[in-house]
């Protein structure tokens, strides 16, 4: 043979020796190098595995630096996978076969190897290496088989075949079934004679398939077929035998090798214990703990049996140990392990090597191996990181792997397959992703090593058993080295898993969302108006202006907070009227933003500012902050934790006390709760950080504000008691709301025991005049009481308004930085602090550091454009219709969502109306949402009010109007319009006294459970709180957070702008991890799917998601969902319908299956949760399932 032919295939042969080169110039190829490293030709150079994955590229590794030329075969599922490009010719094998079936078609294999002169064929493990009529064909077409001969195969790949040889030499066995069963019916004499329990394994096979565990009658019949079922797929024979099972043994394996010539030698064992579905998870090498008489006996009757069938090539002894220490023989494993690597590290020898040398006709001794020449070093320890989710008892996952890092460095070896970003998971084959293996000098060293590497990895994608893994590493059984195998099915609490965040591509997936569909947060109108930096301003020293700017790395700790803290809120009130100017509170964080920005502030662009904040503000009364609409907004449009806003502004602003609103018995709700929810969630704010609760209450009912205060003082909270303003005290004509009516509720309010009072003016109604006749006759009447004003500057009166409070003797006056002031919001805050400086009322508050603050509020009001709603001027009008600061604007931009935009006067005219109609009532959230509701309804209704007073019994009223009137809110002063109220609720029940006084307790611990159950072990006592206040809020924002992550780190032109391509965005997940992102590139749409593939850079790496094309034409097709009904039965894991069942109209019994289904062949049952009939089938065999789809309907 000339060297040409040698080098290249026969086929290719002439080419290569005609190929045209420079004069005097060798033609290289990767061929003569691999042949130069070698050192030699050898007489066989081209090798063909007939297998897939992992162990097809592991042989091609070895097969190269052999020198030898490498053909893969794959099927037609398998086209793009990696073992395909490893090799140097790849052919389809089995077109038009199944996945499986494709691997297991000898003739064709064989075809294939003849057609491109091929000269030995590796069947790695499964599929057909434990085949002898494959190894026999083979041989018979001349080519070498990398394994034992034909007939040693039948004789040990059979395992009730190996049995008999071992009991023939005196090896030890495990009591079993004398030869194959043919049906379960056939078990009935073993078992009578050893009793449960019992293992059914598959003559033919490994790797855990074709394996069950029966442990008493019922179970065996169905454990029997789907045991002959899952054998027949994975190994084309469905034999099984059967076999005592020995309760928590030890697996221990030798590793063989032998030659044509008899001789035979061990690479020392490997302990296999940890097993799952009797498939290896993890391995170690050598065992630990074993016992050196054990070990020695092992190691002998491995060799004992391999020479006295004349064993060839690599083989595998395994044996159980019992806690006795006594050993079984239960099989040999004629073909290459999985496990095999951590022989290699732990002895040096290349086992693959050995094989093919082997099977060219080499000896032990030629090869340097002999029993002698074998030595230990160290342990090994491999893990199979495999795509199944622990947390859902291994189901195995399916999908595109969207993220690949893998680890490495001394002494950690990879052996992967489909372990690349882009690889798609499917359910045709085995679940392996990629194997780890590591070495050190002791196990403790080595396991080590494992939890380094495995924390190296990061997958996504798909899920992975690496959870799993991390705590199987660090359990004390595992660390001790004593595991057996049923390890892991007798310790539940491995599966309290150590959880991966995958905050980045969670990240990706929401900049993708807004690259192709641009923002989805309600109420946002255009792009973010600033798409630079927020500049913070310097502010200016406190000792010397002239000096460095001021070190805002640490917050201020001088405040008036530490009154609360040293001696209480009683203590804090005192200090407060004892204050000789007038304080302020700075609403900016809470009510101003909700008054001119939809209350979409967000929790960043608060704390950006915080810590300059609390030096700047840091002789303000409060910081409002918390409450109001922002609980609730928080979670339904900014995918923030209010609680984690609560307790971070409080950890930057330590000195200012934090403020919120609290609507009494509603809480941050807007409706009745059980009064220990109250009680809860006062407690929890104050532990979270909060210091003064503004309660009130949206009609004056006092008996909803007793509960609100005593709950907040119960918590220890300073208590401000708020009495809504509502007409004009100063207007004779109004005879509802009267100074007189006014005192009287504050009569009730002190009564109770509050600290400060809070005249709480919501929209803006609060005159000069009026304010100085209610604040006087207060301060007359109560001189001791601190008195805090809020109002509204709707009108444009506001700052005049407080000018007045002030000079009447009001304590503290609500403002609002300047840029963030006016119109619905507060009153200035320059404005307010510099007139009262003049006036001798002095707040403590420098000019200069509002100034600062202004620049930096400029710019986030900028930012924020796109919230704003189209109020650009005072509207005294406000002084009829009575709206709210916050209501106005909400209600404008709900007007134009409802198409009524053009309406805005009339909506106007009708909420007087409205108003009118409930009975002149005190308007704040919720009772404003009433009237607000009310009026919308009449515009779009065209009502006026005398059509409603007509036709009350037989309009549709919404239901916010019709619970106003049941009694829901409370009592409105002077009581319900009758007989307008009867007309309204008809026949429904009446509520006459606090609305929440009947509920009954919540029992929060249940609630806990409850959630867990649905989102996780992450669901703290606050998130139940969360959860109480707003049920599908709460339920939504867990969902959007699964999906997309932590957003609240993302800076809001990121969060609310649409990217530009090749934008690069810093994002810092935590402290001291910043992520670098791209976007590099938007796909088109996907054909026959409404997705596109977004491209991102991220920290040097390209990452792609796929996003839904929600504006795309094109119609998704997707599977009906199983409901919470119990006869709504969903697919329990994704993949393969391989069995129905059942029929439509079949009555059916609780427990009976339904169909099989099987993923990465494993087999799993559907069983009928209730009984009844069959009302529908919705699968048929072949159908591709995802987790959660209906399969059956049963009527029940």
């Amino acid at each position: 043979m000339s060297s040409s032919q040698m080098l290249h295939p026969p086929r290719l042969a002439p080419i290569f020796a005609t190929s045209p080169s420079a004069p005097g110039t060798p033609v290289h190829s990767i061929q003569t190098v691999r042949r130069k490293a070698a050192g030699h030709s050898g007489p066989l150079t081209k090798i063909l595995v007939a297998n897939r994955g992992e162990i097809a590229i592991r042989v091609f590794r070895t097969a190269h630096e052999l020198a030898m030329h490498t053909v893969a075969i794959y099927s037609f599922e398998d086209r793009l996978s990696a073992h395909r490009q490893k090799a140097d010719e790849a052919y389809q094998v089995g077109k038009g076969l199944t996945p499986v079936a494709a691997y297991l078609a000898q003739d064709d294999i064989i075809r294939i190897a003849l057609e491109h002169g091929v000269d030995m064929i590796h069947p790695g493990y499964g599929f057909l290496s434990e085949n002898a009529g494959f190894a026999r064909k083979v041989e018979q077409a001349g080519l070498a088989f990398v394994g034992p001969s034909p007939e040693v195969i039948d004789s040990l790949g059979d395992k009730t075949k190996a049995r008999d040889i071992a009991i023939k030499v005196g090896v030890p066995v495990v009591p079993g079934t004398p030869g194959p069963v043919a049906a379960y019916t056939e078990a009935e004499t073993f078992i009578k004679e050893h009793g449960f329990p019992v293992i059914i394994k598959a003559a033919m096979g490994g790797g855990g398939r074709g394996m069950r565990v029966v442990r008493e009658q019922s179970e065996l019949q169905d454990a029997f077929q789907r045991a002959v079922s899952e054998a027949k797929a994975a190994f084309g024979d469905g034999t099984v035998f059967i076999e005592r099972f020995l309760e928590r043994p030890r697996h221990i394996e030798v590793q063989l090798l032998a030659d044509a010539q008899g001789n035979t030698i061990h690479l020392f064992e490997r302990d296999c214990s940890v097993q799952r579905r009797h498939q290896k998870v993890v391995e170690v090498a050598p065992a630990t703990h074993l016992p050196e008489e054990v070990r020695q006996s092992i190691l002998s009757d491995a060799i004992k049996l391999a020479k006295s069938v004349g064993y060839r090539n690599a083989g595998t002894a395994e044996f159980l140990v019992d806690q006795m220490g006594r050993h079984y023989f239960i099989e040999i494993n004629p073909r290459i392990q999985v496990e095999h690597t951590i022989t290699e590290e732990i002895t040096g020898i290349d086992i693959v090597a050995a094989q093919i040398q082997i099977a060219a006709g080499a000896t032990l001794p030629q090869l340097g191996l002999t029993q002698e020449a074998v030595s230990k070093r160290g342990f090994a320890i491999q893990c199979r990181v495999t795509t199944e989710d622990p947390a859902t008892n291994f189901q195995p996952d399916m999908g595109k792997i969207e993220v690949y890092r893998s680890a490495g460095g001394n002494g950690v070896r990879l052996d992967a397959s489909s372990g690349f970003a882009g690889a798609q998971i499917t359910p045709h084959y085995d679940s392996l992703l990629v194997k780890v293996s590591v070495s050190g000098t002791t196990y403790e060293v080595a396991r080590r090593k494992m939890l380094r590497a495995l924390v190296e990895f990061r997958i996504r994608g798909v899920k992975t058993n690496i959870p799993f893994l991390f705590r199987l590493l660090t359990h004390d059984v595992f660390i001790g080295g004593k595991t057996w195998t049923t390890f892991i099915d007798d310790t539940p609490e491995l599966f309290k898993l150590v959880q991966t965040q995958n905050r980045a591509q969670k990240l990706l997936g929401y900049l993708g969302d807004i690259a192709v569909n641009g923002s989805s947060i309600k109420g946002q109108s255009g792009e973010p108006g600033l798409k630079d930096e927020i500049v913070v301003p310097k502010f200016p020293n406190r000792e010397d202006e002239s000096g460095p700017p001021l070190d805002a790395s640490f917050p201020c700790e001088v405040g008036w907070r530490n009154i609360i803290v040293q001696s209480g809120p009683e203590a804090f009130a005192k200090a407060v009227r004892e204050y000789p100017g007038v304080l302020i509170m700075d609403t900016t964080w809470r009510d101003a933003h909700q008054s001119l920005l939809a209350t979409r502030l967000r929790t960043i662009d608060m704390v950006n500012i915080a810590k300059e904040t609390s030096y700047a503000l840091s002789n303000a009364y409060s910081l409002e902050c918390w409450g109001g609409a922002t609980f609730d907004v928080a979670m339904r449009f900014l995918y923030e934790d209010p609680w984690e806003r609560l307790r971070t502004l409080r950890k930057l602003v330590p000195n200012i006390p934090l403020q919120a609103l609290v609507r009494g018995a509603n809480g941050v709700g807007y409706t009745s709760y059980p009064d220990n929810a109250i009680y809860d969630f006062s407690k929890k704010a104050v532990e979270n950080g909060l210091d003064i609760f503004r309660v009130f209450d949206s009609l004056n009912y006092i008996e909803n504000m007793r509960l609100g205060i005593d709950a907040a003082k119960r918590a220890g909270g300073v208590v401000e008691a708020a009495v809504c303003y509502s007409g004009d005290i100063a207007d004779p004509k109004k005879t509802k709301y009267t100074l007189q009516y006014y005192l009287d509720f504050v009569d009730e309010l002190v009564a109770e025991g509050i600290h400060v009072l809070g005249i709480k003016d919501m929209a803006g109604l609060l005159k000069p005049q009026a304010a100085k006749m209610l604040i006087s006759a207060i301060r007359e009447k109560y001189p001791d009481l601190p008195i805090h004003v809020h109002s509204h500057d709707t009108a444009g009166i506001s700052t005049a308004t407080m000018l007045a409070a002030a000079a009447a003797g009001a304590d503290v006056v609500d403002v609002a930085i300047d840029s963030m002031s006016g119109l619905t919001s507060q009153p200035p805050m320059g404005a307010i602090t510099s007139a009262l400086e003049q006036s001798g009322l002095g707040t403590g508050i420098r000019y200069t550091d509002i100034q600062a603050l202004n620049l930096y509020w400029s710019q986030v009001r900028m930012l924020y454009g796109c919230f704003e709603a189209n109020v650009r001027a005072s509207d005294s009008s406000v002084f009829d219709h009575e709206m709210p600061g916050g209501q106005y604007t909400n209600l404008m931009f709900q007007a134009s969502q409802l198409g009524l935009g053009t309406q805005w006067t009339e909506i106007k005219r009708k909420y007087i109306e409205a108003n009118d109609l409930c009975g002149n009532i005190i308007k704040v959230t919720p009772s404003s949402k009433v009237v607000g509701d009310f009026a919308q309804w009449m515009t779009s209704n065209s009502l006026s009010k005398q059509d409603v007073l007509d036709r009350a019994e037989q309009l549709d009223f919404p239901s916010s109007i019709v619970e106003f009137f049941q009694g829901y809110l409370g009592q409105p002063a002077g009581g319900f319009p009758e007989p307008l109220r009867s007309h309204i609720i008809r026949n429904k029940p009446r509520v006459d006294g606090r609305p929440g006084a009947s509920l009954e307790p919540l029992d929060f611990k249940k609630i806990k459970a409850e959630l867990r159950s649905k989102f996780g072990k992450h669901i703290t006592g606050n998130d139940v709180t969360s959860y109480v206040m707003y049920p599908k809020v709460f339920e939504e924002y867990q969902g959007f957070v699964q999906k997309y992550g932590d957003l609240s780190v993302v800076p809001t032109r990121y969060f609310l702008g649409r990217p530009e391509v090749g934008e690069e965005m810093h994002i810092s997940i935590e402290e001291g991890k910043t992520l670098i992102i791209r976007l590099m590139a938007v796909g088109p749409v996907v054909e026959g799917k409404a997705q596109r593939d977004v491209w991102f850079e991220v920290n040097g790496e390209v990452r792609a998601v796929s996003v839904e094309d929600k504006n795309s034409a094109i119609e998704t097709v997707s599977r009906e969902k199983a409901t919470s009904d119990p006869g709504s039965v969903g697919a329990a894991m994704s993949g393969v319908v391989v069995e129905v069942r059942v029929k439509e109209g079949q009555e059916i019994r609780k427990g009976d299956p339904l169909c099989v289904l099987s993923a990465m062949k494993m087999e799993s049952v559907v069983t009928a949760p209730v009984s009844g009939h069959v009302k529908r089938v919705l699968v048929q065999e072949g159908d591709s399932l995802n987790q959660g789809d209906l399969v059956v309907e049963i009527v029940h």
